[in-house]
């Protein structure tokens, strides 16, 4: 599996995979522990959670998927803006290693930007680096002037990686944020890779320009769509699956190299920003 170095000098893979949504439903947590343990059989190390998800429900699915396996596993979950302070985070923190059956992160965000000021929050994170609670740290739905103002506090030159919404229908961060986070060797990871829902990715998936390039390489459009991400410098990639298929289609797309040919037909298919525009979240 490809790597990228962290600021630290820590490697992360480049595809992993994401828990949104997992820990809702009882009658599926076999089957999404099955997933998660198949696609880290397939070399996909690298989970991403946070106690948002189903109030550590998912949490919870990914200690047992990682059960005996925690060496193997690049860890990484996020911290709620409410939980953000100095006490706060060494709480929220320690509930998530429980639910997780680990001593440690390999990387703790922040979710998103709240009310807590975020000179704390990194305050706080520093504290637990320094505890061996997490290994790094970083930050998620951070548009360029958070990102600018982060840097610019003390901790901020140790923020590891901005987890954001980054996809083929969702470019707008290639217009400031990523070139920033770029410069600073800072990166960006990623979600919704694929849309999030259903009306969301048939839009995108069923893009007539998209399923051709997938025919010339024997591939689905949802794995274009990944390996276009994977060809971006600086960028990790988590999609989540459930499905075995998916899981083994979503390690395939990092084997497959778009020709510059692709890779222009994609522009005009899903054209790059040209203006500046706010960060999109979900």
């Amino acid at each position: 599996m490809k790597t990228l170095l962290l600021p630290s000098g820590s490697a992360i893979p480049v595809l992993g995979q994401g828990t949104w949504n997992m820990g809702e439903d009882p009658a599926q947590r076999k089957r999404e522990i099955d997933a998660l343990r198949l696609g880290m059989d397939l070399g996909m190390h690298l989970i991403d959670t946070a106690e948002m998800y189903a109030e550590g429900g998912a949490e919870e699915v990914v200690g047992a998927a990682i059960h005996g396996r925690r060496a193997e596993t690049f860890l990484v979950s996020k911290v709620y803006p409410h939980n953000a302070d100095r006490r706060g985070v060494q709480a929220a923190c320690e509930r998530s290693l429980r639910r997780l059956g680990t001593d440690y992160l390999d990387l703790y965000l922040l979710h998103w930007r709240g009310s807590v000021p975020l000179a704390e929050t990194l305050e706080a994170f520093e504290a637990l680096k320094q505890a061996g609670k997490i290994r790094d740290f970083g930050v998620s739905n951070f548009d360029t002037d958070d990102m600018q103002e982060a840097g610019e506090l003390p901790g901020g030159d140790s923020n590891a990686v901005n987890q954001v919404l980054y996809n083929l229908a969702r470019r707008g961060i290639e217009w400031n944020l990523l070139p920033w986070c770029r410069a600073r060797a800072i990166p960006v990871m990623a979600y919704s890779p694929l849309e999030s829902s259903p009306g969301e990715q048939r839009r995108m998936l069923g893009n007539p320009h998209l399923k051709s390039i997938a025919e010339r390489h024997g591939a689905s459009s949802a794995q274009i769509a990944l390996a276009w991400l994977l060809q971006q410098e600086n960028v990790i990639v988590i999609p989540k699956a459930v499905d075995p298929k998916h899981v083994r289609e979503n390690r395939a797309a990092q084997d497959i190299v778009l020709t510059a040919q692709d890779l222009r037909e994609i522009d005009q298919a899903f054209p790059p920003p040209t203006r500046s525009t706010p960060l999109d979240m979900r």
